[in-house]
């Protein structure tokens, strides 16, 4: 492999690596017919067909305030789930159909991540939170 090859290479890990520490870049692990993803300032959105797997993406939360989390599942089939994980990936809180809605203090200057999983899931999934100022 080149210098150029190698640099090229770095310049694309970095700017990658810049993406996801914003939250703007996700990583992911699906199998399905139909998968789209929207993920948002206030709300992620999830259309699928016939999917399982997992994606994860780091969650924008400014400064140390009260989160208040709302999740919608509109699935006619399978089952999904959303967690939210601290800086070390353990989980702080678990959404789903049968606890849709949560709250959690979030903390300045921590990173969290947004974790969806699912698991032959079909349909519609919205996962909202506003921010309450302290």
């Amino acid at each position: 492999m080149g210098t150029y090859s190698l640099i090229i290479l770095l310049v694309f890990g970095v700017v990658i690596y810049l993406l996801y520490g914003r939250g703007l870049a996700v990583t992911k692990n699906i199998a399905a017919v139909l998968f789209v993803f929207q993920p948002g300032r206030e709300a992620d959105r999830v259309r699928l067909n016939s999917c399982t797997g997992w994606i994860r993406h780091v969650g924008r939360f400014r400064g140390a305030r009260i989160c208040l989390f709302d999740f919608e599942d509109r699935l006619s089939n399978g089952k999904a789930e959303v967690l939210l994980l601290d800086r070390n990936k353990r989980p702080l809180l678990r959404l789903n159909r049968q606890s849709p809605r949560g709250r959690i203090q979030v903390e300045e200057g921590s990173r969290y991540y947004l974790s969806w999983e699912f698991q032959n899931a079909t349909g519609q999934c919205e996962l909202r939170w506003k921010e309450l100022k302290p």
